[in-house]
């Protein structure tokens, strides 16, 4: 589990939990933390501690027969060449990462072949080697092939739903018209996703954005499965928030601890995208702007 934040500590939680030997490379402090107390999983359904390995060298991914790459986008170029230094050529290397590009950036860097994943899950790491889970956790792969199916498998026996489709591209951009309508809202009103859905004016915002969303998507092609109805995939914005409610975006944690975010992969990559195919994102580019206007604010990691 390369990359043990939220994401990768909750579903590399899981997998340990199911008796999966898991080995997570992270942070110090997580990697610390993990070793002397053990990763907490906190969940909607459990709490409990899990015991997985844990290491700061990416060398430790040597031999692992499944990596799941999922660090920022961000650092995504930096460790993918750091790891294709050390990953066995039999893995089957997964990206539980936002975004719709991630395996297109990860080959470019590295050379390494990635299959996407689109990934919903609702988790926060408290504390070093905590983990809060708020709400979903399941993930979609594809198309089918041995590969795929032997990732729906390993987690599925985890008790980690993980659904097979034929469409992935489009269900990766399903994921990324959530993450455009909610995320930088989240972040820049400092809102939970409920407090977006009761507002009015924060309402009117996300239907431009998923419109903006959706006729980038028309413009390339992509088809996500239910959606092309901008009706029917506001419903689905606003579903989702109701779903994670009590939830801030990972957009709006990282903004609160002074993080860079990963908003240039989702409404700077629309703004981006519209740009070069003549379609208007003027709602995408300004709140893509405005974020970057304050991460260029916060202390130099």
């Amino acid at each position: 589990m390369v990359g043990a934040g939220a994401v990768g500590g909750y579903f590399g939680g899981m997998l340990a939990r199911a008796g999966v030997p898991v080995v997570m490379i992270g942070r110090p402090a997580f990697v610390a933390a993990v070793k002397k107390e053990g990763l907490l999983l906190d969940t909607v359904n459990f709490r409990e501690i899990v015991r997985p390995e844990a290491s700061t060298d990416m060398a430790a991914a040597a031999g692992a027969n499944f990596t799941l790459f999922c660090v920022k986008a961000t650092d995504t170029a930096a460790t993918s060449k750091e790891l294709a230094k050390h990953i066995a050529p039999s893995a089957i290397l997964v990206s539980l990462q936002n975004g719709v590009n991630n395996a297109e950036e990860i080959r470019a860097a590295s050379g390494l072949e990635a299959l996407p994943s689109v990934v919903y899950v609702a988790a926060a790491m408290v504390a070093p080697g905590q983990i809060k889970h708020l709400g979903r956790g399941d993930l979609v792969v594809g198309p089918a092939n041995k590969k795929t199916e032997s990732i729906a498998k390993l987690f599925a026996d985890a008790g980690v739903p993980c659904r097979i489709s034929e469409n992935l591209p489009g269900e990766l951009w399903t994921k990324l018209i959530w993450n455009c309508a909610l995320n930088a809202i989240s972040g820049l009103g400092k809102a939970t996703y409920g407090e977006i859905v009761s507002n009015p004016d924060a309402r009117r915002l996300v239907e431009e954005l998923v419109d903006e969303v959706l006729a980038v998507a028309k413009a390339k092609g992509i088809h996500p499965p239910g959606l092309e109805d901008p009706k029917v995939a506001l419903a689905g914005a606003f579903k989702v928030a109701e779903q994670m409610s009590g939830t801030r975006s990972s957009t709006a944690q990282d903004m609160a601890r002074g993080k860079r975010t990963e908003i240039a992969s989702l409404n700077g990559y629309i703004a981006k995208q519209g740009a070069e195919l003549g379609i208007p994102t003027p709602v995408n580019q300004a709140l893509y702007t405005l974020v970057k206007l304050q991460e260029a604010n916060f202390p130099q990691s």
